[in-house]
């Protein structure tokens, strides 16, 4: 089982070897204040302010700090909503929000999360936000018995589904950042969340240096624009196989 050093190494080796701009980020749900690291930045009770959990992911992955934030920290129903920090409206009823799952109420205080190159806690999933070659060249260098967990969501709150149905079921999700991440969180455009499990991170680790090794897929590819590119092997070999032109 990946020691808290362990996480610390995958989150450097995956800010590296992907060429991120910010890091991935840690998440661990929270039973109990205790479960807070003495670092971590407390919105409310030790500055004074609120956000919305966009913005403390924003904080976890550029400003590269340990936030936790309980229900008296929000500023946006989506995370209190999401992780059963309070009560599911009435018009919400029926086990779902519009876009996705929720925690069962009363289970977590609140939710923690720090860069994962320097958390100080064993995380739960992990948050990488990235472009979308960047979230080719990850998908690519999943094992292909993986690829059915792959989920995808295109709606707000991009926090719930970010979180909560990767630590319930063990899934990967891609989640399009909602209105929030982008005019309240500053999430650039083309930026994509991609989550999953932490169980998973070792593995995802492990894909991508293989694609690496392997020079497979599209991850080396260079940018260019000419007639008669030069081909993959692949390329090569099912050409001449139907007896078509090849390099």
């Amino acid at each position: 089982m990946p020691t808290i050093k362990d996480y610390n190494r995958y989150g450097k080796e995956l800010e590296n070897s992907l060429g991120l701009m910010t890091s991935p980020i840690a998440v661990k749900m929270l039973e109990k204040e205790s479960d807070i690291p003495k670092d971590a930045i407390r919105p409310k009770k030790g500055e004074g302010y609120h956000l919305a959990q966009c913005q403390a992911f924003g904080m976890s992955r550029r400003e590269r700090v340990a936030v936790a934030m309980l229900k008296e920290d929000n500023w946006c129903p989506g995370a209190v909503i999401s992780y059963g920090l309070v009560p599911m409206p009435a018009e919400s009823s029926g086990g779902h929000q519009a876009n996705g799952e929720y925690f069962e109420y009363g289970k977590y205080i609140g939710i923690l999360t720090a860069p994962l190159k320097k958390a100080s806690f064993e995380p739960e999933a992990v948050i990488i936000y990235c472009d979308t070659n960047q979230l080719r060249i990850i998908l690519l260098s999943l094992k292909p018995e993986e690829r059915s967990l792959v989920k995808s969501n295109f709606f707000p709150f991009s926090c719930n589904n970010a979180v909560v149905p990767v630590i319930l079921h063990g899934e990967y999700w891609i989640n399009l950042p909602d209105p929030g991440e982008f005019a309240r969180a500053l999430t650039l455009p083309g930026e994509m969340m991609f989550s999953l499990p932490a169980s998973k991170v070792a593995t995802l680790v492990e894909g991508l240096k293989g694609t690496e090794r392997f020079e497979s897929g599209f991850a080396h590819e260079s940018l260019m624009m000419r007639p008669d590119f030069p081909q993959p092997d692949l390329y090569k070999h099912v050409f001449e196989s139907w007896g078509m032109d090849h390099e």
